[in-house]
């Protein structure tokens, strides 16, 4: 961790912390989360997977996604379109099993 010498009018030195990787870290863990959230509402939407979605006031959606970005997405039920902030989603859950990466040698049985 990098320090910055701050030398006040007195006689002592204080020392100010400096944490330059703090905010690379939060972006790359934050860019890891983004792709496994890609990858799942990418997968559902390819796949036309039914889903239950529940909002953080306890209502519940289901649908199907048909489109979205970094901050919504579109649900789709009986030929009617639903815009959904994501922040207000609690839980998404497929209608039907889906397996997003290939298992390996410690995947769980």
């Amino acid at each position: 961790m990098a320090t910055e010498a701050i030398l006040p009018a007195g006689s002592g030195v204080w020392f100010k912390k400096r944490n330059k990787t703090t905010l690379g870290t939060k972006k790359m863990a934050a860019d890891r989360a983004q792709n496994l959230q890609d990858t799942f509402l990418n997968h559902v939407r390819k796949t036309k997977t039914p889903l239950t979605i529940f909002l953080v006031n306890g209502v519940k959606l289901q649908g199907i996604v048909t489109w979205f970005d970094n901050f919504c997405l579109l649900l789709r039920r009986d030929g009617h379109s639903q815009l959904v902030y994501k922040h207000a989603i609690s839980t998404i859950m497929p209608g039907a099993p889906i397996q997003l990466f290939e298992g390996g040698e410690d995947a769980p049985a």
